[in-house]
């Protein structure tokens, strides 16, 4: 490792020169990655829900559908306004009244289902229709038209509509999200560290290598935006500790070479290589377990997180050393003095006290399990968004108006009897929260013959195999209510057509909440086993690995609890992703202190003085990552405005913090408590005698 560290000081200039030219090819990638707007989207293709949204796309030409409300506008206008949406790009139908008779004849000689579900006492309603998916470019794009089209008094609503003011929204703040994230590093930074110019150095080579990252995403296609928003953030703070390590190795080499930086920096990337590689494990980790989820968003997130990871320590190793070398004289000048003080007592009292923090570490370990285990949290993606959205605004109209909640799609043999459709109809209305069911049958009625239905209405309700009906209803996404109620249509749909589908925004999301509650479960267990099996590797130890990661899911537990005890909900992604990503971030914390406890015991040591140094020792250093890790998150889930990405940066923000205080108060008492049975399930530890 010396002979690579000398290289990379020898050829400090070209690293540094390809690095930024690098950049080129890494912008150029990021600008072309499309992102991905719609969370549904990364639902399982092989269940019923979505291939049910195929089989829209192929046989009826739609995968988006949008309810257009329109207030106090008389029929000629809102006709007018039809036949400007009609000519947007990518509209398929849109379906009103004048879609089934003149507007000279009476609304009255509609058929009552239709009437009512089209019209109140102060607005009419259209439903249009795209021939894209629903978070397609094309189909947010043909959002944007219609409401260039529309006034005040009209209102578009619809997943697709959310799908676009998400996009709006989130690359609005997208940008701002890394300038906070830099700007509260950097104060952190230059409280922390004994200079004033590294923490720019530590910043450009971060950011460098958060652009490596976001750029090769061109070569997956697509990212959500959830990642998006998250990677540079998360890449910072997960990352920064990997700097630190390099920087503190160069300062301590510096010792024993003082009239030769070049030597004391290759020693110093030599022996940050074998620290952060072994660091970087176990947060790899963490990120590859939320690949296995069947959501595969986690997939999504965790690639783009463990390549994050991979290129942070890339960079560590050879931009900044070369930066560091470049400008050393500089680096010289802007030294001060630690602005943070040390806490030489905070040690002899935490291992003094060891009993009490023991005991408090069970205190709360037992409750906050049950805690975090009965946190409320939400899948509706309406409750992520701000309430003055143009989409959320319009769904409560719809709610209010109309009294309409989620509304499901039908996709039914074609070729099942007249006679089964009507009694299915029956009985489907008969379901709790369900106001209609809208189709062919509905618009035949005795006074209504077949032949009158226009042919862009069968068009739209028929195909060569499936017929499609419309489910309205009270109830909202994701509520109890309509879960019940999916389970009971589904109940009648088999009965009449066993290959019959029931899809839309509730039904998948329904199959959401039960795919994440068994997603949850697996991310655990293999993130869990994963370090569990690196510390076992590490330390030669069968007992150090429990013990660890006991201590960090401890502070998951608390960090996951703390809104069970407030009274908050979280996003359903939360319960997922933040345990794996806190266990894998924030473990390092204890592997640190658990090394040098390793070495002062392995070298003969007595267990209250080799836990006193592993804690003096490793203090600063846990508390400065912990602290960078707080200042990259937290600005960012206070200011945004997505609750999806606000709370999962605060989470993530306070989850350094708690980690931080697990192991500097509850660490070492495990480590006394459990210090025989450690060296004796240990190769590295002996016991004093």
């Amino acid at each position: 490792m010396e002979k690579l560290g000398r290289q990379i000081v020898k050829f400090r200039i070209p690293i540094f020169i390809i690095s930024i030219l690098l950049l080129i090819p890494a912008v150029f990638g990021y600008i072309n990655t499309r992102v991905n707007y719609d969370v549904l989207y990364y639902l399982p293709d092989d269940i019923e829900t979505m291939k049910g949204q195929n089989i829209l796309m192929d046989e009826f030409g739609t995968g988006a559908y949008s309810m257009f409300v329109c207030e106090g506008m008389n029929n000629k206008d809102v006709a007018a306004l039809k036949e400007k949406i009609e000519a947007v790009e990518h509209v398929s139908q849109v379906v009103w009244y004048d879609s089934f008779m003149d507007l000279s004849i009476p609304m009255e000689m509609l058929p009552e289902e239709i009437r009512t579900a089209f019209n109140s006492e102060n607005s009419t309603m259209m439903f249009i229709i795209f021939d894209s998916t629903t978070s397609s470019d094309e189909t947010m794009d043909a959002i944007n038209a219609i409401r260039r089209l529309a006034d005040k008094q009209c209102f578009l609503s619809g997943m697709s509509a959310i799908v676009t003011d998400t996009r709006n929204l989130a690359e609005s703040e997208v940008t701002i999200y890394v300038v906070i994230a830099v700007i509260l590093s950097s104060i952190v930074l230059a409280l922390t560290m004994g200079s004033y110019l590294i923490p720019v150095l530590f910043l450009l080579s971060i950011g460098m290598a958060i652009l490596y990252n976001m750029g090769t995403n061109l070569f997956l296609g697509e990212i959500s935006y959830i990642t998006k928003a998250l990677s540079a953030v998360l890449q910072l703070g997960v990352t920064m500790d990997y700097s630190i390590f390099l920087w503190h190795s160069y300062q301590e080499q510096q010792s024993f070479y003082p009239e030769n930086h070049k030597e004391a920096m290759a020693q110093a990337i030599a022996a940050t290589v074998k620290s952060v590689v072994a660091s970087s494990v176990t947060t790899i980790a963490g990120f590859i377990a939320l690949c296995f989820m069947s959501f595969t968003l986690g997939l999504d997130l965790g690639i783009v997180m463990t390549k994050g990871v991979i290129f942070g320590v890339l960079c560590c190793v050879t931009i900044l050393p070369s930066m560091i070398m470049i400008f050393d004289r500089a680096l010289e000048k802007s030294k001060h003095r630690q602005l943070i003080p040390d806490f030489p007592r905070a040690s002899g009292f935490v291992v003094k006290h060891h009993k009490v923090f023991a005991v408090l570490f069970v205190v709360l370990f037992i409750p906050f399990a049950y805690f975090q285990a009965n946190t409320d949290v939400y899948y509706n993606l309406d409750s992520s968004l701000p309430e003055d959205l143009e989409s959320i605004v319009a769904n409560t109209k719809l709610q209010e108006e109309y009294h309409m909640g989620a509304a499901h799609m039908i996709l039914l043999d074609q070729n099942i009897s007249d006679k089964g459709k009507y009694e299915m109809i029956d009985e489907m209305e008969q379901v709790d929260g369900v106001k209609q069911v809208l189709g062919l049958e509905s618009i035949i009625g005795p006074a209504f013959p077949q032949s009158m239905i226009p042919p862009d209405i069968k068009d739209i309700l028929e195909s060569g195999q499936y017929e499609l009906m419309l489910i309205t209803n009270e109830y909202a996404t994701a509520s109890d209510e309509v879960n019940r109620q999916i389970e009971d249509l589904n109940q009648v749909l088999k009965k009449y057509d066993p290959t019959g589908m029931l899809v839309g925004e509730a039904p998948c999301t329904k199959d959401l909440i039960d795919i994440t509650a068994h997603d949850f479960k697996v991310v655990s267990a293999i993130s869990i086993l994963a370090v569990f099996f690196i510390i076992a590797l590490s330390f030669k130890s069968i007992s150090l690995p429990v013990i660890l990661v006991m201590v960090i899911e401890g502070a998951i537990f608390i960090n996951m609890g703390i809104p069970y005890l407030t009274g908050a909900k979280l996003p359903f992604i939360a319960s997922i992703v933040i345990g794996t990503i806190q266990l894998g971030a924030t473990v390092d914390y204890a592997i640190l202190m658990t090394s040098r406890y390793e070495k002062e015991r392995g070298s003969g040591k007595n267990k209250k003085e080799s836990i006193q140094i592993a804690h003096s020792s490793s203090m600063r250093s846990i508390m400065v990552s912990a602290f960078s890790f707080f200042a990259a998150t937290f600005g960012v889930g206070m200011y945004s405005k997505i609750d999806m990405i606000s709370s999962l940066c605060l989470l993530m923000a306070r989850g350094a913090l708690i980690s931080m205080c697990a192991v500097l108060l509850f660490l070492p008492a495990m480590f006394w408590i459990f210090d025989g049975i450690i060296c004796r399930t240990s190769l590295n530890f002996k016991i004093q005698k």
